[in-house]
């Protein structure tokens, strides 16, 4: 079981997300016996377990809520962290571009305070898995924490290595480096991504991406696309819609790219080059 409930009604042990009318969120689990202290009141779990989702609930002092079941991005959003997590407007991107889908076998490296990996292991299915790469065992610890969380710790195994010395695994769906210098370890993508398969990684200064660009080339890393997704939000107020006074704007580079036969789209380009080349002479020629 995730942390999605297929009950229409809440139950011991279900992940519960209960919003006020200012639209203050708070996560937690159910369990009798335990209550949520907030400051517009208290809130007993047991009187929330056989609610229908979406139920107006009051507080002690008459305060109202309202009972829902987590969204993945709230979730990202709760997660605990001691680094910067990726945003949701990033995660959803990389999961299209990289064709993350149930039954993908995926490595992502470093793991942080797993962020990424808690929508990858949701994502995989049970018929899929997540590689997490991290040299510092304090965060994946945290990332366990933050797997637990969701009932999906049996989807991630997490490796504390230096992905220097290369991946345990082969035959890779998808590889995305969440790290400062994945020009430094393309080899051992090559290495371990499957012909075709997706690299990606996310950076945030352009010094970064021109030495990336340069190592992608040289490792039949191809059809390459870099972007940055800026997210502005709108007050979806009838009397005074417009833009918020604050937007996340850039929170990074993100860079895509399909591993090919090495040298094949280099070749191409050059075989293109010469062509035009003895065109031109043979045009001169003529004249």
């Amino acid at each position: 079981m995730n942390w999605i409930s297929n009950l229409d009604f809440a139950s011991e042990g279900d992940l519960v997300e209960v919003i006020s009318q200012r639209q203050k969120k708070f996560i937690f689990r159910l369990e009798i016996g335990n209550e949520l202290h907030t400051h517009r009141g208290i809130l007993k779990h047991e009187d929330l377990i056989g609610k229908l989702w979406g139920a107006r609930i009051s507080s002690h002092s008459g305060n109202l809520f309202f009972l829902l079941q987590p969204s993945i991005s709230d979730l990202i959003e709760s997660t605990r962290r001691n680094t910067q997590i990726m945003y949701p407007k990033d995660i959803g991107f990389i999961l299209l571009q990289m064709n993350i889908l149930p039954g993908s076998r995926i490595i992502e490296a470093g793991t942080g305070s797993g962020s990424l990996t808690q929508v990858l292991a949701a994502v995989v299915g049970q018929s899929g898995h997540v590689y997490s790469y991290d040299t510092r065992m304090e965060m994946q610890n945290l990332a366990k924490k933050n797997l637990s969380r969701l009932n999906l710790l049996d989807r991630v195994s997490f490796i504390n290595k230096n992905i220097g010395e290369g991946f345990d695994q082969e035959d890779i769906n998808a590889i995305f480096l969440d790290l400062p210098n994945p020009y430094d370890f393309l080899i051992q993508v090559r290495k371990s991504l499957r012909g075709g398969g997706y690299f990606g990684t996310l950076l945030p200064t352009t010094n970064q991406i021109i030495k990336t660009l340069i190592a992608m080339r040289r490792n039949g890393l191809e059809y390459i696309e870099t972007c940055e997704i800026l997210l502005r939000y709108y007050q979806s107020e009838a009397t005074k819609f417009r833009p918020v006074d604050r937007m996340v704007a850039h929170t990074g580079y993100l860079m895509f790219a399909r591993l090919i036969e090495s040298g094949t789209v280099e070749k191409e380009d050059n075989d293109e080059k010469k062509t035009t080349k003895t065109e031109k002479t043979d045009t001169a020629s003529e004249n």
